[in-house]
C-alpha cells in the first residue's frame, strides 16, 4: 500500500540514513534535506519544494514530478530522463544541474534561473519556449532539441549547432553568438 502524505514539511532530515518512504507527496516541503544516492523510484511529488537539498545521484526510474520546485539544491548526475513524463513540470532556481540528463522529456513548462547545467544532456528534448535565466550550459548537449523560442539572452558559454536543432524565433545575445557558430570552426574576435 502507497503512502498518500499532504502538507508536510521535512527538515535536516537525512535519508541516506533512514529510508524514504514510497508513495504520493503533495504540496510537501523538504528544507535541507539529503537524498543523494537515495532511490525514489516509483515516487510521486505534486506541488512540492525542496530547499537547499542534496538530491545528487538519486534514482528516479518512473519518479513523477508534477510542478516541483527546487531551490539552492545540488542535483549533479540526476538521470530525469528516467521519471515519468506525465505532466512533468520541473522549476530550478540557484541549482546545480551538472551532469544531468533531460534526454527526450518535454520541459517547455519548467524554467532554469541562476543555474548551472555543465554538460546536461538536452538531446531530443522540447525546450520550446524556455528561458535560461543566468545558466552557466557550459558542456551541455544540444542535439535535435526543440529550442524554438527558447531565450538564451542571460545564459552563457553554450554550444548549439543550429543545423541540428530546431531554434526558430530563439533569443541570444549579441555576446552570445559564438554559441551558435562553433560548430562551424571559425575563429571571431
Amino acid at each position: 500500500m502507497s503512502e498518500y502524505i499532504v502538507s508536510k514539511s521535512y527538515q535536516n532530515e537525512d535519508f541516506t540514513e533512514s529510508e524514504f518512504l514510497k508513495g504520493e507527496y503533495e504540496e510537501c516541503i523538504f528544507l535541507n534535506c539529503i537524498f543523494s544516492h537515495s532511490n525514489l523510484s516509483h515516487t510521486t511529488f505534486i506541488n512540492c519544494s525542496f530547499e537547499s537539498c542534496d538530491l545528487s545521484s538519486a534514482k528516479l526510474g518512473n519518479t513523477s514530478f508534477q510542478e516541483t520546485k527546487f531551490r539552492n539544491s545540488k542535483l549533479l548526475g540526476l538521470q530525469f530522463s528516467d521519471c515519468n513524463p506525465f505532466l512533468l513540470a520541473l522549476h530550478f532556481e540557484n541549482c546545480l544541474l551538472d551532469f544531468s540528463s533531460f534526454y527526450r522529456l518535454n520541459l517547455k513548462d519548467s524554467t532554469f534561473k541562476n543555474s548551472t547545467l555543465k554538460e546536461v544532456d538536452f538531446t531530443e528534448t522540447n525546450l520550446k519556449n524556455i528561458i535560461f535565466q543566468d545558466c552557466e550550459l557550459v558542456g551541455a548537449i544540444f542535439e535535435n532539441t526543440i529550442l524554438e523560442g527558447a531565450d538564451f539572452r542571460r545564459a552563457t558559454n553554450y554550444s548549439i549547432n543550429p543545423a541540428k536543432n530546431k531554434i526558430k524565433k530563439a533569443k541570444f545575445s549579441t555576446y552570445g553568438i559564438k554559441g551558435l557558430l562553433d560548430s562551424y570552426d571559425i575563429l571571431i574576435e
